[in-house]
């Protein structure tokens, strides 16, 4: 199978087709204020045109509710919704069958013990996308340029899609996909010269490094 590479976190026209011409798969916007990169809806409209059919569109979102999400796939039209915070089974179950998208549930990982809620998940999320757990201080869950020990996942028999995450760059992504065997990556702060100021060279770089990783993995 092909790797699928997520560049996360656009926010302008140039970044989007920045990483739409270099081959992303997946294009991820966020909808969470704490962040940096988080998007408005009326940015999220313009951005998803730009997009259509060239990439998948992923919306990241953190603990939202209905309204929040009506609002969110009503502008970006998004392909996938990507759970980024501390969303239950059941929320899961329930959001997938209002909004008849696709889930894909970020866990926060930074020993095996963090695996334990893998099988509840996994049972009902269309893709897991695992990140780097976040120190307790953090205002958010995610995009703060830290890896986990990839050998965690290592041997890991999952029968759904996975992504690995957490301060992924041109220079280690080789390393992770060889240790997890990840179907995809996922890439936000790495392909930064500032928080949430993407870099259209540095995505250019991030996404021939994993297309080099596919070659070599084949």
């Amino acid at each position: 199978m092909p790797l699928l590479v997520k560049i996360c976190g656009l926010s302008t026209r140039e970044t989007l087709d920045a990483a739409l011409a270099a081959g992303a798969d997946m294009t991820g916007f966020v909808f969470f204020p704490p962040s940096p990169r988080h998007l408005s809806l009326e940015n999220a409209r313009e951005l998803g045109r730009q997009a259509k059919g060239r990439a998948g569109k992923v919306a990241l979102v953190v603990d939202a509710d209905d309204a929040t999400l009506e609002n969110i796939v009503d502008a970006l039209q998004p392909d996938m919704l990507q759970l980024h915070g501390k969303e239950p089974i059941a929320r899961l179950r329930d959001i997938k069958q209002r909004f008849g998208l696709p889930v894909m549930k970020a866990l926060a990982i930074e020993t095996s013990a963090d695996l334990a809620a893998l099988p509840g998940y996994a049972a009902v999320a269309d893709r897991i996308l695992f990140d780097a757990r976040a120190p307790w201080h953090a205002t958010r869950p995610g995009g703060l340029g830290a890896p986990f020990d990839w050998h965690v996942l290592e041997n890991l028999d999952l029968k759904i899609p996975f992504m690995v995450s957490g301060g992924l760059n041109a220079g280690n992504v080789a390393e992770a996909v060889r240790v997890t065997r990840a179907g995809g990556v996922d890439v936000s702060s790495g392909v930064e010269s500032a928080p949430g100021i993407k870099d259209p060279g540095m995505i250019r770089a991030f996404i021939r490094a994993a297309r080099t990783t596919e070659e070599l993995m084949i």
